[in-house]
């Protein structure tokens, strides 16, 4: 397995475009994206768990219900949420889609990201979706990438090459996601493409498995976004054997993917709005996995521990206090906290307790761009991970006018 170039447009038989329509003032920035399938594709899917939800989800989750997908429209700019015409607006989109590229409107994804509670306007994307397809194109990963963007500052794209029974076989992925994440399945956009067939029951399996440790592992602001789905095609244009079943081929399939959406979890991390430095919080010795889990998201969820990231300041006391209240059944008395990072680690507490260190190195340490909070519960062999990112002055301003 290896990394490659090429994004959704790696795997066989898809392209991709963007194209500014108008959507947002700003001239400069893309904000309509398209990924296509030149077959039908199995389609799976999974959405926020936010009651207040965008109507594209409904939309999107109602065209796949029979497994199966060919293409996916998306804009940036504006949610299309708690708008009293969302459905038709997102029903329509799929239907000048379709017409468009000959395909059936029930098989189009349809996806809005941006402001919430803004009526959105049919006419520029209406306007803008000839224009669309002609933009569509094999290396066109990068610009559907930078039209899915909002308070983004980087395009987010990873493929990597795998093989299954001797086939050779892509997978790739581009996501937006910056603010509001905090994932419980979902608070960003992800579209993930792959040439290998696997049937919709076990692509939905392979999809649902992945992002308990992955997407639903990662915390920005504690916020969980309302329009927010991660959607995955699969057109079996590689050649394997369709995987059907459980067993050596869904293994490989379910690492590939992995490897594709950790890639991403980072990307979203360390993208956050207005952060500096990516966090990743490693649990190790946990009793079980759930405790596992429950830790590690409380610490890179803490306010408290992010602002010192920030500040490059060793605060270990924030680190228990956010175990503490986790709600995570562990020992106090057990736990041993250090942090890691390209200059070196410095532990800074044992069996619960602080011990001496130098504030001067810890310092060095944390002000770098990458930083590990490595915990070990020292009660049992389980472990996981978590990602975030400081909390800084800039998420304030960026959010304080948002909208206006």
């Amino acid at each position: 397995m290896k990394l490659i170039d090429g994004g959704v447009c790696a795997a066989k038989g898809f392209t991709a475009g963007g194209i500014h329509c108008g959507i947002r003032k700003n001239k400069d920035k893309k904000d309509l994206s398209l990924i296509y399938s030149e077959v039908p594709a199995a389609a799976a899917a999974v959405y926020t768990t936010n009651l207040v939800k965008g109507a594209p989800l409904t939309v999107t989750k109602k065209h796949i219900s029979d497994g199966f997908a060919q293409a996916i429209i998306c804009n940036s700019g504006n949610a299309n949420t708690c708008n009293a015409d969302g459905m038709e607006i997102a029903e329509k989109m799929s239907a000048l889609t379709a017409d468009a590229l000959g395909i059936k409107a029930d098989d189009i994804v349809v996806a809005s990201t941006g402001v919430i509670g803004e009526k959105l306007d049919i006419t520029p994307i209406a306007q803008g979706i000839p224009g669309l397809v002609k933009s569509l194109k094999k290396d066109g990963s990068a610009d559907a990438a930078e039209g899915i963007m909002t308070t983004d500052t980087v395009k987010k794209e990873v493929s990597v090459e795998f093989e299954i029974g001797g086939k050779t076989c892509r997978i790739g992925g581009i996501a937006k996601g910056s603010g509001m994440i905090h994932p419980n399945m979902a608070t960003m956009l992800v579209f993930i493409t792959t040439d290998a067939a696997i049937s919709p029951d076990m692509l939905q399996k392979a999809l649902s498995g992945d992002i308990k440790n992955t997407f639903n592992m990662v915390s920005v602001d504690g916020d969980t976004s309302t329009n927010d789905m991660v959607t995955v095609l699969a057109n079996g244009m590689a050649g394997n054997e369709e995987i059907t079943c459980e067993g050596e081929n869904f293994c490989v399939f379910m690492k590939a993917l992995n490897t594709v959406t950790m890639n991403l979890c980072r990307r979203i991390a360390g993208d956050g709005e207005g952060a500096t430095k990516l966090l990743e919080c490693r649990v190790s010795g946990a009793a079980d996995d759930q405790t596992a889990k429950t830790v590690a998201k409380s610490v890179i969820c803490s306010s408290l521990l992010k602002a010192a990231m920030f500040g490059a300041d060793a605060n270990w006391g924030r680190v228990l206090c956010a175990i503490g209240y986790s709600g995570a059944d562990v020992d106090p008395d057990k736990i041993d906290v250090a942090f890691r990072s390209s200059k070196g680690e410095i532990k800074v507490c044992e069996n619960g307790a602080g011990i001496p260190f130098s504030e001067e190195t810890a310092k060095e340490i944390l002000l770098q761009k990458e930083i590990e909070i490595l915990i070990n519960l020292n009660s049992g062999e389980f472990s996981s991970v978590a990602w975030g990112c400081d909390l800084t002055y800039d998420y304030v301003k960026i959010n304080g006018d948002y909208r206006t």
